[in-house]
């Protein structure tokens, strides 16, 4: 029987007038792996925070067991900025000690890409202080792993890391015997490492077995025989849940939820987007050109980043843009929006972007626009606009959508000033929309925005008729909202990835491995980016390199072209069911397509390894 490791007895936390937390009642045990989710500001960091005795409960008692190792990730590091990463990290123990060490090395080369951590001044020996907040929070990170533990509560992990690093972390934590509490926004990361969920709500907590997507199927059919009012909420759980059992689940061990119930309450959920309708009204919207891309090269000051690139955006394309920090994401995405708000006059360093003329975009980028203290939410957003065309005939007044992002009537007429930097990166986000873009740019929209208002984002865009291109480390989001990934691998390169981000893992491990071989520069750190192998890919004629780039652009538009014949032809095999003879014929040509596509893909990956 499992040991019992921390206890909560009709806990209560009260802050002003508002109950975080009423009569909660709840345990961690041996082996324990939990998630706790919830909406901003409904008390999940206060929970955390009681459980690991860091904060006091009003009401109840807080009990752990005798002796118990705990180890506690806080938003907010507690490192001596005088200290070194060496002292901090790895303390007294001597080099061949922590060197001999199989976690110790993991755990190095997991977060910071070796164990001289490249991409830090002084390696082991560099003075925190002078360190970015990224930076601190992987050494707090690391600090906290190194330690044997019997309990490990972690508040958002996921913060600062990129996909690379997040992949490591999931596959860290699921090899640990060490009992988890974790709270964060990132889905994908739920439903790797946790095996139960606390969900927070209004001062309760409802307790799930499984990973997010068994919390989300659970969730769906207690709401389905509880004939909750919440029937907003209830259709954007069920839209979810479809896109869950028709998709993510797919790729996991996941659900152990009924999946007769999960199947019943989706029978008559259509997908999440009708491809080819909004694709109707991006070309109606948009045109044939959105941005073209010739032959750029794009720098951040005298680095360059990008070169050779030809590349195009087109109507209605949904591109997540993935790759290590510092490869140029951002970078090209402000090149793109400089042309596009210049009128084409502000070009890149090399080569030509040219923007349709019919593009309005809206970019979001990480940074949270500076706006009136003084104004209210809703005056912040009908500045903008007072009503707006979500598209598909949607239209809402600017307190309807609002209410959508949470801001409800009261929470309406609060002061700007007096928002958390959640509810303003909320507030950013809604002024966006409101101003009725055809092309969005988000740079990091998942940052601060809790799991029901990435919901209610995503439903959103499912209906929103234009080219979107969204940089994120929370592959759920990226998964959920785009139908292609490119990379930038940080070799000068944009790359599709025909697998998505299971092919960006692959390739990055490869890409390690390759770089930590006898002789070879070291790996770059996840979050950095890597240094480029000098092997003979570097003495490859450059007539040689623009050729292959120019057949791999080929293959891409190609391969959009089927991929949209492929779904007029199901459409079609599903409109003529009962004619068999006309099924067999789209069957047919259904087949060759197939076929095609397979021997485009093999050939485009073989002049991805090449290049």
């Amino acid at each position: 029987m499992a040991t019992n490791l921390v206890n909560l007895e009709a806990v209560g936390k009260v802050y002003g007038t508002r109950a975080l937390l009423d009569g909660v009642s709840l345990g961690v045990s041996e082996g324990d792996r939990i998630g706790v989710v919830g909406r901003n500001g409904d008390g999940k960091t206060t929970l955390v925070r009681i459980l690991a005795k860091l904060e006091p409960a009003d009401d109840g008692r807080v009990t752990h067991a005798g002796g118990l190792r705990l180890g506690v990730l806080t938003q907010h590091d507690s490192l001596d900025p005088a200290a070194t990463v060496r002292h901090e990290v790895i303390g007294d123990m001597a080099d061949h000690e922590w060197a001999g060490n199989a976690r110790v090395r993991d755990i190095l080369t997991g977060l910071f890409g070796g164990l001289d951590m490249p991409g830090f001044p002084q390696g082991l020996d560099t003075v925190i202080g002078p360190l970015s907040g990224g930076e601190r929070r992987r050494i707090a990170l690391a600090k906290l792993l190194i330690a044997e533990q019997d309990l490990i509560v972690l508040d958002e992990p996921t913060n600062h890391l990129d996909v690379e690093g997040i992949a490591w972390l999931a596959g860290h934590l699921r090899a640990r015997r060490s009992a988890l509490v974790c709270v964060t926004h990132d889905r994908w990361f739920l439903d790797q490492v946790c095996t139960r969920m606390w969900d927070v709500q209004r001062g309760t907590v409802h307790e799930y077995e499984g990973g997010y997507s068994d919390y989300v199927f659970a969730r769906a059919e207690r709401e389905r025989i509880a004939a909750t009012e919440e029937a907003k909420r209830q259709n954007l759980v069920r839209k979810e849940l479809a896109w869950l059992r028709r998709g993510a689940p797919a790729r996991t061990s996941k659900p152990r939820f009924r999946v007769e119930a999960a199947n019943e309450l989706i029978a008559d959920v259509p997908p999440p987007r009708d491809s080819a309708e909004l694709m109707k009204f991006a070309n109606s919207r948009l045109g044939k050109t959105v941005f073209d891309l010739e032959d750029v090269t794009v720098q951040a000051g005298p680095k360059v980043l990008l070169k050779h690139l030809t590349w195009q955006l087109g109507p209605g394309d949904r591109i997540g843009l993935v790759g290590v920090n510092g490869a140029g994401k951002t970078s090209l995405l402000r090149a793109l929006a400089d042309a596009a708000y210049s009128g084409g006059e502000k070009q890149p360093a090399a080569g030509r972007i040219k923007v349709g003329r019919t593009v309005r975009l809206a970019y979001l980028s990480q940074e949270v626009a500076e706006l009136d203290p003084a104004w209210r939410v809703l005056e912040a957003v009908e500045r903008v606009r007072s009503r707006v065309d979500l598209g598909k005939g949607r239209e809402m007044s600017a307190s309807q959508l609002c209410e959508r992002f949470g801001f409800g009537k009261d929470k309406q007429w609060t002061p700007v000033g007096d928002l958390s930097g959640g509810e303003r990166r909320r507030l950013q986000l809604l002024r966006l929309l409101m101003d009725e873009p055809n092309v969005l740019f988000m740079d990091e929209p998942t940052n601060d925005l809790d799991i029901e208002t990435l919901t209610q984002l995503e439903d959103l865009l499912d209906g929103w008729p234009g080219s979107l291109v969204v940089i994120s480390h929370d592959r759920y989001f990226v998964e959920r909202t785009t139908d292609r990934v490119h990379a930038l691998l940080g070799d000068g390169t944009l790359r599709m990835l025909p697998r998505g981000l299971d092919e960006y893992l692959e390739r990055r491990e490869r890409l390690r491995q390759a770089t930590t071989a006898p002789g070879a520069p070291a790996a770059a750190p996840a979050g950095q980016t890597a240094a480029r192998p000098s092997a003979k890919s570097a003495t490859k004629p450059a007539a040689l390199s623009r050729a292959a780039q120019k057949e791999l652009q080929r293959i891409e538009r190609r391969l959009e072209r089927i991929e949209e014949r492929q779904a007029a032809l199901h459409a079609k095999m599903a409109e003529h069911a009962t004619d068999f003879e006309k099924v067999a014929g789209l069957d047919a040509e259904l087949r060759e397509l197939t076929d095609e596509r397979d021997d485009l893909e093999t050939r485009w990956l073989e002049l991805a390894e090449e290049g």
